[in-house]
């Protein structure tokens, strides 16, 4: 019981980090529709530049995180106003080759920018606790945390802002909210800054966690749609609760069967889950 308890607590981490992905790609696809396969590249930017500012700033890891924030909404501004609005009306298949663009060309930029060597970001939080014989990691439980704070912080702005009223009138009949007068243009870029800042904040995690490298975005990129399906596409809770299944899967799947399958087992727990329910945990029908 201690070691499955063990396990479900690290899976508890990754698992957080796994709905942060999958928040992002959900206010972009149940607000606008665009299925943003270059997320994964965006947390991966997030992460290298948490690393470059720790390093050449001497900050600390969460001011760096926060900086790195903020260059990844400016980067989730410029990725809506130029690649996406201008086929914001076209069929669909325009917006996925542009994503599938966007991955290519954000990899090859942060492969010139960063190097191709693996890099692990250095944080102070290696204590570790003990409670009831479960070994609880400093830098874990810091994980969960600060996913659950950038949740409550985009609940917060969704259903408590005057922002948060026009993104849900964009979501729900974009015709009618451009009659009431709402900016589609701005809500539109305010959802892509969200995405991609929350996109930097868990490259970070992921790097200070495990670690990030040339072609790690488009394995977080999948497990965020991974989670987003699995949730119920356009769901915020459906992502919470499908990030923290897939994250508690792989890691019994590592602890009891072998890390090489984790992969595999999570995702036959997500078919297993669609075969029942093809909405998604709490998708709607």
């Amino acid at each position: 019981m201690t070691e499955i308890l063990q396990q479900m607590l690290n899976g508890l981490a990754m698992g957080s980090v796994y709905t942060v992905i999958a928040l992002g790609l959900t206010v972009v696809f149940g607000i606008l529709g665009i299925a943003h396969f270059a997320h994964g590249s965006v947390a991966m930017s997030g992460g290298y530049l948490t690393f470059f500012f720790g390093e050449r700033l001497g900050i600390g890891f969460f001011p760096a995180m926060a900086l790195a924030m903020l260059v990844g909404a400016a980067i989730g501004v410029l990725i809506e106003r130029l690649a996406y609005r201008p086929v914001r009306d076209a069929p669909h298949i325009n917006a996925f080759i542009i994503a599938l663009g966007l991955t290519m060309m954000i990899e090859g930029i942060n492969l010139l920018a960063f190097g191709a060597d693996q890099v692990v970001i250095q944080t102070p939080y290696r204590g570790v606790f003990k409670v009831g014989g479960v070994a609880v990691a400093e830098l874990r439980l810091l994980v969960i945390l600060t996913a659950c704070s950038l949740i409550g912080a985009v609940a917060l702005l969704i259903s408590r802002t005057k922002t948060g009223k026009s993104i849900r009138a964009v979501a729900q009949n974009r015709p009618a909210a451009v009659l009431m007068g709402v900016n589609v243009n701005r809500v539109s870029a305010i959802v892509f800054s969200v995405s991609s800042a929350l996109g930097a904040a868990a490259g970070a995690l992921v790097g200070a966690l495990l670690a990030i490298a040339p072609g790690v975005g488009e394995g977080l990129a999948v497990k965020g749609f991974a989670v987003l399906i699995l949730g119920g596409l356009g769901s915020v809770p459906g992502a919470i609760v499908g990030g923290i299944v897939l994250g508690v899967s792989e890691a019994i799947a590592a602890g009891f069967i072998s890390s090489a399958y984790k992969d595999v087992i999570a995702f036959m727990v997500m078919i297993v889950v669609l075969l029942f329910r093809p909405e998604g945990l709490l998708g709607k029908r």
